[in-house]
């Protein structure tokens, strides 16, 4: 059964959401919308290297931030409420320097008022390169 209040996801409105943001910036493409999971692409190039040409810390951060911040709109009734970061932890696990990365946002908590959601980053084998938890704040809309 799936988690998403948004009957009609389609990555193509996620794509779209996304227009002139970090996530177009960095090449951060869709990939998959489960029944309780969010996944992306990201490449690994000069976009996102750091000076030693590995991919940057931070690119693992902002690809997990994004994950976990759609997927945790998804869960709600956005004209009444939404979510918005409010805490993220990132282990740096294996390093890479091209191709691409997949990450998969799955919840670990969906509360009222804080949302928690682990975001797996992986290499294109399937090797776990990246591990983040993501706590997102529930807001209400003023009216």
């Amino acid at each position: 059964m799936s988690i998403w209040k948004i009957h009609e996801v389609t990555l193509s409105d996620l794509q779209r959401n996304s227009k002139n943001t970090i996530v177009e910036h960095l090449g951060i493409e869709f990939i998959a919308v489960g029944e309780d999971y969010v996944q992306a692409k990201m490449p690994v190039d000069k976009r996102t290297h750091q000076p030693m040409g590995l991919l940057h810390g931070g690119a693992h951060v902002v690809l997990a931030e994004t994950l976990g911040s759609v997927a945790a709109n998804l869960c709600l009734e956005t004209t009444k409420e939404y979510a918005l970061g409010l805490d993220i932890n990132s282990n740096h696990l294996k390093a890479i320097s091209s191709g691409y990365v997949i990450g998969t946002a799955k919840p670990i908590h969906l509360g009222s008022k804080t949302q928690v959601w682990e975001i797996k980053i992986e290499n294109e084998k399937g090797q776990l390169l990246n591990i983040s938890r993501l706590t997102m704040m529930v807001l209400k809309h003023a009216n």
